[in-house]
């Protein structure tokens, strides 16, 4: 940025240096225009990332699905989990190259722009002002050289009106002081152009060596400071992702770790658990001698003494059963060619209803519903039987399992009635003592179909429990609240015998408030389900959030719903949402 007098001349005329300005400022735009497409880059690999977790991601509505027990479908959601992380890195990325630098970088470049300009119109003034000396200076010089030309052309003229016999005394003497006039005109243009000369060359001076060098310097400053400041966008572009690297670095652990964490004999023996039958292995066929002229009915007979699948066959147990191969019918009458088909013998009784079947095509059909891709030998097995609201058409031990399972939603439908009952009963008592806050007539309806409810999940359960005995299971289930109702139809929860106390409040107002005070205290603060420890520092900025220190605990409020945040509160009471790839879970057992 050294310039000479020679380098730039004028300015008007050497555009050089300016126009070099000019591209080193649309440098900038360049690279914050690159950062921003980086930056979509980044949001919409993220976004495919959350999409693809979402997609593959258990629904909430079908956590109770066996295979939700297995270690290998774990640590696939585990995966998914730790995915879900990695975008929320990549949209801090996003974010930070956004503010750090896109942001930044524009508004510093409109300032620069501005300072620019300043500089520019600042040239611009001394110029126009050089050039407006300079116009004086030439229109001086003009002035004096045409009336230096009409002084010497007067000044002829009187000498040679003076050398004429015929010129009188009067034109001699009016052409002397003719050409006296504009002589001294003509000296009069000669100092002013001396003058004007000497302030432009004064200007020049000053324009050239210090105007313009001080503009210039002021131009170099700028430069200089937009190419610090454009390299510290380089650096940034980098430390943004350097910033994240150790987060990423947990996720890709976390994976890690989820492989590590499946347990393939683990999940055998759930899968065990889950499909077993539940039949006894069945007892050794004996040998039937018909040399001895035992009869067919006699032999039969003795197959009736194993218990287990081959009892509950009925017909069908004269077949082999294979698993894995081709079934062949094989019948008595294949065992040798004298033989004729007959019928068994009515000792054994007649097949069971409920296994009238071939049941371990039962124990098949659930592994086939559980095991994907499915075995092709597997379809040749029998179509299962009509489903039955008793499960019957089942193994014993997953028939057991489905009572116990259908009695435990029952107990917590029933649980549900039976709260909302107390609530109707509740609030029909403080609409009785005080008329004024509703008419109790109105909850009968609602009373009356709670009660209902109640009756029909309550026959509903006596029959699923009679059934879960007849199927050998405990009939243990989720105990719920007693409740009674009184002559109004409301419920009692006063007495357990339903008799209202002869007491009353003397304050009917204050009765209001203490029917409804365990409704409020239900309504305090959750109780926290776990803790978490902070691996890094987060200012908690944005609205919802909630700022933690390295190291700090916290309580865990709401787990994680997906989305990348836990909800946590402090000991002084303060909740709001933090990043999950930030802290490390514990929740409680």
């Amino acid at each position: 940025f050294q310039f000479t007098t020679e380098l730039f001349g004028r300015l008007h005329n050497d555009s050089f240096f300016l126009c070099h300005l000019h591209f080193l400022l649309r440098l900038v735009e360049k690279y914050v225009k690159f950062v921003k497409e980086r930056t979509e880059i980044e949001q919409n690999y993220a976004k495919h990332l959350r999409n693809l977790s979402k997609k593959y991601n258990l629904k909430r509505s079908s956590k109770d699905e066996p295979e939700c027990r297995l270690s290998s479908y774990q640590s696939f959601l585990d995966i998914l989990n730790e995915m879900n992380d990695y975008a929320g890195q990549r949209e801090l990325i996003a974010e930070d190259l956004m503010m750090n630098i896109c942001i930044d970088l524009t508004k510093y470049l409109q300032e620069l722009k501005q300072e620019r300009k300043a500089y520019l119109m600042e040239a611009k003034k001394a110029q126009q002002s050089l050039e407006m000396t300079y116009k004086q200076l030439d229109s001086s010089k003009k002035r004096f050289e045409r009336e230096w030309r009409e002084s010497e052309r007067t000044t002829q003229y009187a000498e040679k009106t003076d050398q004429d016999i015929n010129a009188t005394k009067a034109d001699v003497e009016k052409a002397k002081q003719q050409a006296h006039m504009r002589a001294h005109v003509a000296e009069d243009c000669k100092n002013d152009y001396a003058a004007q000369l000497q302030k432009y060359n004064k200007e020049q001076n000053q324009f050239y060596f210090q105007d313009m060098p001080l503009i210039f310097n002021k131009l170099q400053d700028l430069d200089e400071r937009r190419v610090r400041k454009l390299a510290q966008g380089y650096i940034l572009f980098s430390d943004t992702e350097k910033h994240v690297i150790p987060i990423i670095g947990k996720c890709l652990e976390g994976i890690t770790k989820a492989g590590t964490n499946v347990n393939e004999k683990n999940d055998s023996l759930v899968l065990i658990e889950q499909n077993k039958s539940g039949f006894e292995r069945p007892g050794d066929l004996e040998f039937e001698d018909f040399s001895q002229g035992i009869n067919r009915a006699s032999s039969d007979s003795s197959l009736g003494t194993p218990k287990g699948p081959m009892d509950l066959l009925g017909k069908n147990r004269s077949k082999n059963f294979w698993l894995f191969s081709k079934r062949n019918k094989l019948s008595s009458s294949s065992l040798t060619p004298f033989s004729t088909p007959t019928t068994p013998s009515p000792a054994n009784g007649p097949p069971s209803p409920k296994f009238g079947r071939d049941p371990l095509s039962y124990c098949l059909k659930e592994i086939n519903k559980t095991v994907k891709p499915r075995i092709s030998s597997f379809r040749t097995l029998r179509r299962s039987p009509t489903v039955t609201e008793d499960f019957g058409h089942l193994p014993p031990e997953q028939r057991r399992k489905r009572l116990q399972h259908k009695l435990e939603e029952i107990c917590k439908e029933l649980q549900k009635e039976v709260d909302q009952s107390e609530a109707l009963g509740k609030m029909k008592d403080v609409y009785e003592k005080n008329p004024q806050m509703g008419d109790p007539d109105s909850l009968l309806s609602q009373i009356s179909q709670t009660s209902q409810n109640i009756e029909r999940l309550r026959g509903e359960l006596n029959k699923y429990e009679t059934w879960l005995a007849e199927a050998g299971g405990r009939g243990d289930t989720l105990r719920y609240k007693p409740h009674m109702f009184n002559n109004n139809g409301s419920l009692d929860v006063h007495s357990p015998d339903g008799a209202h106390s002869d007491e009353s409040p003397p304050d009917p107002s204050q009765a209001i408030y203490a029917e409804f005070d365990d409704d409020f205290e239900d309504e305090e603060l959750a109780a926290p389900i776990g803790k978490c420890t902070a691996m890094y520092n987060f200012p908690g900025a944005s609205e919802g959030t909630i700022s933690m220190q390295e190291g700090e605990v916290l309580a865990v409020v709401e787990e994680d719903k997906g989305d990348g945040w836990t909800r946590v509160r402090r000991n002084n009471g303060d909740e709001g949402y933090i990043p999950t790839s930030y802290v490390t879970i514990t929740l409680n057992k």
